[in-house]
């Protein structure tokens, strides 16, 4: 008898144009459901599993370490066995059961992103003031209407909290809420890179966020997506418990395309030298 169960699922956003379905082009939910009717665990016939839904819909290129999706599930799909027909670039590492009207977006205590800035300290290729990146992305902390930051016309008024951390050339801005409109992380990291980069006076974090509308040219376009990570959601009562075969599944997908950028960077970095 099927019975709703969460799934957490890491997947490298590169190769897809976002999670959520979308008409002849490849997406993350396409992943999911193709490998659910290769499973019999979803028909043929159906558009997705009953109960589905998902915590977020990540942008194109987006990755995610802890996206969840519920649904109702038989009760031998365990993450192992979901992984067994999933691309190598979407993999689940834990599950738990949950209540029967448990719903994966609306349940969401907090989502948490964490965005890999590049921003080595002594180049000049990046450019950036350490410090001013800190002091705007402070300003933006705290509840703020952010309709200047997203597409989004509803649902503009989120309670922000924001660390940067340092790890060797990367700030590690992460960044956590009940729940984030459209493109509001890559905007917000956008924001704070234009002042970091002396692109835009700090007070425009002020007029940002002010009742005025910013459009055109003072606009804030979104940060590359690729650095940006789905890192966490939370839910009340719900205890996550990690299939250990399917996370080490997972952990050695990304240890392969974690040593395969090294080489690429490399080899990049070995041309770069060369060229006299």
């Amino acid at each position: 008898m099927p019975a709703m169960r969460a799934y957490r699922v890491a997947y490298d956003g590169r190769p897809f144009h976002g999670f959520q379905r979308q008409p002849d082009v490849p997406t993350v939910e396409d992943a999911v459901f193709d490998a659910l009717r290769e499973l019999d665990a979803l028909d043929d016939e159906a558009s997705k599993p009953d109960g589905y839904a998902a915590a977020g819909r990540t942008d194109a290129g987006v990755s995610a370490r802890a996206q969840t999706v519920a649904f109702e599930a038989p009760d031998w799909l365990s993450p192992r066995a979901f992984n067994s027909e999933l691309p190598a670039s979407v993999r689940a590492w834990a599950s738990a059961d949950v209540d029967s009207g448990f719903h994966a977006t609306h349940d969401a205590e907090s989502r948490t992103y964490r965005y890999h800035l590049y921003a080595p300290r002594d180049s000049d290729a990046a450019a950036v003031d350490e410090r001013m990146i800190r002091d705007a992305l402070d300003r933006l902390s705290g509840e703020h209407d952010f309709h200047n930051l997203t597409p989004d016309d509803e649902g503009t008024i989120r309670d922000l909290s924001v660390a940067v951390e340092r790890d060797a050339d990367f700030l590690v801005v992460e960044l956590a809420a009940g729940g984030f409109a459209r493109q509001l992380v890559r905007r917000v990291v956008g924001l704070a890179v234009e002042v970091g980069r002396g692109e835009s006076d700090p007070g425009k974090v002020d007029h940002v966020l002010g009742d005025g509308a910013v459009e055109g040219p003072e606009g804030v376009a979104p940060a590359a997506p690729y650095p940006l990570v789905l890192w966490d959601v939370t839910y009340p009562g719900v205890s996550i418990s990690v299939d250990e075969d399917a996370a080490e599944s997972a952990r050695e997908v990304w240890r392969r395309r974690h040593r395969d950028r090294v080489v690429d960077a490399r080899v990049a970095g070995a041309i770069r030298d060369g060229i006299e």
